[in-house]
């Protein structure tokens, strides 16, 4: 009994889960242009507007540079921090990662507010630079969760063995760390992409009038004769966030095969 109340709750959750994503490519094939059913007929409309439309190319190629900037500060500094937190021994440890992975648990409308609190106190003007630091600021706890794994996983007598053989400790992690925790990097920069290139809130708070690409979904909001491109767009973003996603859980299990360990769970 316990069993399938279980079954009947987990496909509920799924169902709310993934409805709403279900229905977009519904209302983004749909001619009509009220999103409601019934559906008056098919067709590609929306996704033609899309290549007309000036203001979503600046929103989507300032969202581009935002997240593409985002991935590779966060896993730079990921990296730093995960061979750090799994390398070395220092006073107060336990302490400073979990204050450096404390992002993950704060609401992302606090960050928001006092980031932007603290630029109006400098005197700076919001923009696409203060959102590549608001999102770095969200993403790099996420970069350091996947490349913790990785270094964990990697035998630590292959770099004592380089150092013995000659190499400095500088060509030994090029050489030698690197490329086994590559398959980590290259997850922790897809799955940082696709949070920064979804993310809101911060975005709202700090774009300024550089508005990112799910500002400006959010603007068209006001515009019902809208919403189908809308539909057709996010229709889009959910195809790329999911092939990103396949691509990233790629890389991990790469990286696992490779180890030599087993696969206990991903990212799907």
């Amino acid at each position: 009994m316990k069993l399938n109340l279980l079954a009947v709750f987990a496909g509920l959750y799924l169902v709310v889960l993934y409805a709403p994503i279900v229905l977009l490519p519904l209302f983004a094939f749909n001619s009509g242009s009220v999103i409601a059913f019934p559906l008056r007929g098919f067709t590609t409309e929306w996704f033609g507007a899309l290549l007309d439309t000036p203001a979503l190319h600046a929103a989507t190629l300032n969202s581009l540079i935002i997240a593409v900037s985002t991935a590779i500060f966060s896993t730079i500094l990921g990296l730093f921090a995960a061979r750090a937190a799994t390398r070395y021994g220092f006073p107060g440890k336990a302490g400073i990662v979990g204050f450096i992975m404390l992002p993950l648990v704060l609401p992302e409308v606090i960050v928001a507010i006092s980031l932007l609190i603290v630029l109006m106190q400098m005197g700076l003007n919001s923009g696409t630079w203060s959102i590549i630091a608001g999102h770095t600021l969200i993403c790099t706890p996420f970069a350091i969760a996947i490349l913790q794994g990785s270094f964990a996983n990697m035998d630590k007598s292959l770099e004592e063995a380089a150092v013995d053989l000659g190499e400095t400790p500088w060509s030994t992690f090029r050489l030698i760390t690197l490329p086994l925790v590559a398959p980590g990097i290259v997850a922790s920069l897809l799955i940082c992409f696709i949070i920064s290139l979804d993310e809101f809130i911060i975005a709202f708070f700090l774009s300024g009038n550089s508005p990112t690409l799910p500002v400006y979904l959010w603007s068209l909001l006001r515009f019902p004769a809208q919403l189908p491109m809308v539909m057709a767009l996010g229709t889009i973003l959910v195809l790329l966030s999911v092939l990103l996603l396949i691509l990233a859980e790629t890389f991990r299990r790469r990286g696992l095969k490779r180890a030599g360990l087993k696969d206990t769970g991903g990212f799907l």
